[in-house]
């Protein structure tokens, strides 16, 4: 799959080639989904707690005697049903991670890339690079490539000018290419990249970075 190949004034210039075992692959929707739910949760803090009838103070007495008052028969004051008593089946600190195999965690990125490449929402970049750190040229960039809505900008490696110059633009999200990932991947309209991304990105998800299966001697 090719994909147009751009300098940062917006100009066409090319043509750069994807690697077909990363963007053009039978999509799997099913793993897709499993990632990013697994994502999502593993970003809760499962923090969340109540306090039990053992755990709120008080209620150390019973408020009154069993029999002869006329009144139900009470242990303590801060049994459930009482106002000010504890939680019955209340949430206690959890965590919420869920595991999900490397391969199926690569399947789903590289089954989002798909989609991208398949929409036309990947933009390749001959070069970017700066200077210094100029707001005013990422957003004129931008306004180049003709891009409006949210963009993903991955980069192969650490760039503090074009990172800064980026970092203002509330439609812009700044991410290295190893650490690609579903949510940002579905969640950006469209992805901005040199192509020296594509080569970060091969490296851990193409074929040849998965390793070959060792046959266990019996």
């Amino acid at each position: 799959m090719q994909a147009p190949l751009m300098n940062m004034q917006g100009q066409e210039i090319g043509a750069v080639e994807l690697p077909d075992d990363v963007f053009n692959i039978e999509v799997n929707e099913a793993v897709m989904h499993q990632a990013l739910v697994r994502q999502l949760a593993n970003k809760r803090l499962g923090t969340h707690k109540t306090r039990t009838r053992g755990q709120v103070s008080g209620g150390g007495r019973k408020p009154w005697r069993q029999k002869g008052t006329g009144r139900a028969r009470q242990g303590s004051i801060r049994a459930p049903h009482w106002r000010g008593g504890g939680t019955v089946f209340g949430p206690q600190p959890r965590s919420y991670a869920k595991r999900m195999p490397r391969k199926m965690r690569r399947l789903a990125l590289r089954s989002a890339l798909t989609v991208k490449a398949q929409a036309q929402e990947i933009i390749v970049l001959d070069e970017l690079s700066m200077d210094a750190p100029r707001t005013k040229a990422m957003d004129a960039m931008m306004d180049a490539l003709g891009v409006e809505r949210n963009a993903l900008l991955l980069l192969p490696e650490a760039n503090d000018n074009v990172e800064l110059s980026a970092r203002n633009l509330p439609y812009v999200k700044i991410l290295r290419a190893n650490y690609l990932n579903v949510r940002d991947l579905l969640g950006y309209k469209v992805i901005i990249m040199p192509k020296q991304a594509i080569e970060v990105i091969a490296s851990f998800l193409g074929e040849e970075s998965e390793p070959e299966a060792v046959a266990e001697e019996e």
